[in-house]
């Protein structure tokens, strides 16, 4: 369903109603749908559904939040109501806070409050779309106008498809080929309002205040709230953006995937994902910055390394998610690569939970837990052990934990990266797998990263931070931390792992290619059997011998 501006009441009376329904675009700068939803309106109703979809704690996840996202992310986007809120009302109006299932409760507010106007920036994720649809029959058997603009992309994914001759192109370059210059990248985009008409008679609705964590039913956990340095919001998200901008020559010369991935007192990028993500920045108003930046130097790094290049990543992740049925899935995803992944939900737990016994891994999944962010190479190190590299384990199972962990999780660029991570599609290098006890040590030989986020390493000698189950005793003893019951032994060893899930996925590679990529679930099966067999004396001989080593 492509975007839509549906004029079906286009002599709107002078004291007419719009409703602007906020989803993401949680901002007042370039909003097209908050700016038109303030065009000839008297009066204008700003919304924000809390969604039991998202929204309701449920205290069988593994980690504080709801069924779908964790506190960090939850709270993140309160922040970013609240700031929302706040900007609404030095310009005259408010946010109203409903709860309810969204299509039910929009239908009702259209009804009740005689609205001739609805508009909601354009979303692709699926959820959204079955949504959007329902609203939009509702207005178009009433008679209201939808307006509904593409503003939380740079391009309509559809779009590029449609130039694409109705396929998403599956490639970064192929992409920026069809792609080109945004048509609105020439024209200066509105990024202040001076008013926004007054909230009218809200009927016999219990509008709330922005809640609180704790008015909506989760638990506080203190420790974890100081150790997330991230706050919600388009203020803190234009803070940041013009902190990153001041630096034009960082700006010029970013080059992705350079980057520290343990620098954490200052990260080695702009922490900006999050405010993209929920729409505090606009990622055509960030586009447009950085235009004017290398505008102004003599040099520039291009795409796809560049700062403009990751927005184009964006894109080209939105695009091919939007285009692709499945896309989040393994099974009946037609770019997919269909590899018969191991399940074990021990092992998982442990990748999880930070008990893999490698220090590097482990720092990182702590900090993916208590921050709800790491750089993007700490993300690529982590999500190659658990599948390609180490584990063996199902990319889906560690997309669901970054989904749920992350602050910045997207649908689109999660499942991307995790396809892409994977080996299971995207890029099909799979021998070039990250050690997880060299790679760290590049960035931090002196192991600081480890030390901040697992303390219980703190006095390990830098010699054997990234391996500690390689130290004496006597020098276990000394850092008050024995392998084995301080902090766990490693879960596998990775030469002999990353061997056999190379063997692993040297066989899935040749299956799929024999059969031009059309594999049953049968065909994953069997071979899963085969390997299985073909690997389990080797496997329990190992596991004998990690027993007799440990």
């Amino acid at each position: 369903m492509t975007p839509s501006h549906s004029l079906l009441n286009s002599n709107m009376p002078s004291g007419s109603a719009s409703l602007i329904w906020f989803r993401k675009g949680l901002r007042i700068h370039d909003n097209p749908a908050l700016e038109y939803a303030s065009r000839a309106s008297a009066f204008v109703y700003p919304l924000f559904v809390i969604d039991p979809h998202y929204m309701e704690p449920d205290p069988k996840a593994f980690s504080p939040g709801s069924t779908r996202a964790g506190i960090s992310r939850i709270r993140f986007l309160l922040e970013s109501l609240a700031d929302l809120d706040l900007s609404l009302k030095k310009l005259g109006s408010r946010l109203l806070v409903l709860k309810g299932e969204p299509s039910e409760v929009l239908i009702r507010c259209l009804k009740e409050w005689d609205v001739k106007k609805i508009c909601f920036e354009y979303d692709t994720d699926p959820y959204y779309q079955a949504l959007d649809n329902k609203i939009k029959n509702y207005a178009s058997l009433a008679g209201i106008e939808v307006f509904s603009p593409v503003s939380h992309t740079l391009f309509n994914p559809a779009d590029i498809i449609e130039k694409n001759g109705g396929r998403p192109p599956l490639s970064y370059q192929s992409f920026l080929k069809l792609a080109g210059e945004p048509s609105w990248a020439s024209s200066p985009l509105l990024v202040e309002l001076s008013s926004v008409p007054p909230v009218g008679d809200v009927a016999s609705f219990e509008i709330s205040q922005v809640p609180t964590l704790k008015e909506l039913g989760y638990v506080q956990n203190d420790q974890q709230e100081e150790l997330t340095p991230f706050r919600g919001g388009e203020s803190e998200a234009l803070r940041r953006l013009r902190e990153s901008l001041s630096d034009k020559e960082w700006v010029a010369n970013f080059e992705k995937p350079k980057g520290d991935p343990s620098a954490y007192i200052k990260p080695a990028t702009t922490v900006l994902s999050p405010y993209l993500k929920f729409g505090c920045l606009s990622s055509r108003y960030f586009y447009q910055c950085l235009k004017d930046v290398y505008k102004n130097v003599k040099r520039h790094t291009s795409p796809p390394v560049s700062l403009v290049g990751q927005l184009l990543w964006r894109e080209f992740f939105y695009t091919v998610a939007f285009g692709t049925p499945n896309f989040d899935k393994m099974n009946g995803n037609k770019i997919c690569k269909q590899i018969p992944w191991n399940d074990d939900d021990e092992l998982l737990a442990a990748w999880r939970e930070a008990r893999t016994g490698y220090p590097w891994i482990d720092a990182i999944m702590v900090q993916l837990r208590e921050w709800g962010w790491m750089h993007h190479l700490a993300r690529h190190c982590v999500a190659c052990f658990l599948t390609r590299g180490d584990l063996f384990l199902h990319w889906e199972k560690g997309r669901d934990v970054f989904e749920r962990l992350l602050i910045d999780s997207d649908w689109a660029i999660n499942n991307g990266n995790w396809l892409w991570l994977s080996c299971s599609s995207f890029f099909y290098q799979y021998n070039r797998i990250y050690s997880p006890t060299s790679f760290g040590k590049k960035y931090d030989p002196h192991g600081d990263y480890i030390r901040h986020f697992l303390p219980i390493l703190k006095d390990m000698p830098k010699e054997y931070i990234y391996e500690p189950w390689t130290a004496p005793l006597s020098v276990q003893n000394k850092a008050k931390c024995i392998i084995g019951r301080d902090y766990p032994k490693p879960v596998v060893s990775h030469d002999s792992a990353s061997k056999e899930c190379r063997r692993k996925m040297g066989e899935a590679y040749a299956l799929n290619k024999k059969l031009n990529g059309v594999v049953s679930e049968d065909d994953v099966k069997s071979l899963r059997r085969r390997l299985d067999e073909d690997g389990g004396q080797e496997a329990r001989g190992r596991r004998q011998r990690q027993k007799l080593i440990s």
